[in-house]
């Protein structure tokens, strides 16, 4: 999977900027227009926890595990709502900042999980994080179905029978290219080099092939209640993301003059932040990426 070093690369270097930007404990995934994008980004964040507790949940007296909980947005929904939270990620940074708003994550790896890391939990959530449990290198040694089969038995030995898992995804698309055709040295604006852009910005981490390797993995421990696609949905997001993200302050302009040294002497932290393109965006409107929202029972 995408190890500790990759993870900080990804996360921990913009972890202030972040802040500065979309709030203390904004969310880094996508949210849930349902195809009203006259919502705010902050009410379609709220509609998608709103939907995660509907889905597997959450209300007082529930111990809820949430794996690659990012700055920690459904730990302190859940607290709110009266549950107890536990979260996992493998960024020093955004561990600090959760630890500072008073929630429990540990930092861990999330593909460890045992009975005994964290005890028992009624309900599992997962939102982002799934897309870095496999790396380009385990799925060119055909591990994947396997890394993801682990994955969810660990899941499995958590929850009590009929416990719930919710997962939120990006995945590779339709139009998704071959993996030996991916290379950042091809032709600027090409399916290929935007696919690679994007190994740039998330190094360590490979894609399910749509959803279907997801759920046939999970089915030796978990039956799939419903699936729905976010993929128009994360476009918006996105996009409400990047204005975020390009509005001035004096606090971010500080913040990014202290990141230039990176800048100058790696080619990587150039390309992953200062292309001038988002990947992200590019490959969900070509169909290259794909997104999913999917609620488990246990069997």
């Amino acid at each position: 999977m995408a190890v500790r070093e990759d993870l900080e690369f990804t996360y921990s270097l913009i972890d202030r900027i972040f802040r500065l930007s979309l709030g203390e404990l904004a969310d880094f995934s996508g949210a849930k227009y349902d195809g009203d994008f006259s919502l705010t980004l902050e009410q379609a964040q709220r509609r998608k926890h709103d939907y995660v507790a509907e889905q597997i949940g959450i209300g007082p007296g529930r111990r809820v595990l949430d794996l690659g909980c990012g700055w920690g947005p459904l730990l302190d929904f859940v607290e709110r709502r009266g549950g107890t939270a536990v979260g996992v990620t493998l960024s020093s940074a955004q561990a600090a900042a959760c630890r500072r708003h008073g929630l429990e994550v540990h930092l861990a790896d999330a593909r460890q999980l045992t009975r005994e890391s964290f005890g028992p939990f009624d309900a599992v959530a997962s939102l982002g994080a799934f897309e870095h449990f496999c790396s380009p290198e385990e799925h060119r040694a055909g591990r994947q179905d396997e890394i993801y089969r682990d994955l969810f038995a660990r899941v499995a030995s958590v929850l009590p029978e009929r416990g719930r898992l919710y997962l939120q995804t990006m995945v590779f698309g339709r139009n998704m290219v071959p993996i030996d055709e991916v290379d950042i040295d091809a032709p600027r604006d090409s399916d290929a080099w935007y696919v690679a852009l994007m190994g740039r910005q998330f190094p360590g981490s490979w894609l399910p092939m749509g959803e279907e390797q997801i759920v046939r993995n999970a089915e030796p421990d978990f039956r799939i209640v419903s699936s729905s696609n976010g993929r128009l949905d994360y476009i918006e997001t996105i996009r409400q993301w990047r204005k975020r993200f390009a509005a001035p302050s004096p606090r971010k302009t500080l913040l990014k003059l202290r990141l230039v040294p990176r800048w100058l002497t790696s080619a990587d932290f150039r390309l992953a932040f200062t292309s001038g393109v988002s990947a992200n965006s590019v490959c969900f409107e070509r169909e290259l990426l794909d997104h999913y929202r999917l609620v488990f029972e246990k069997r």
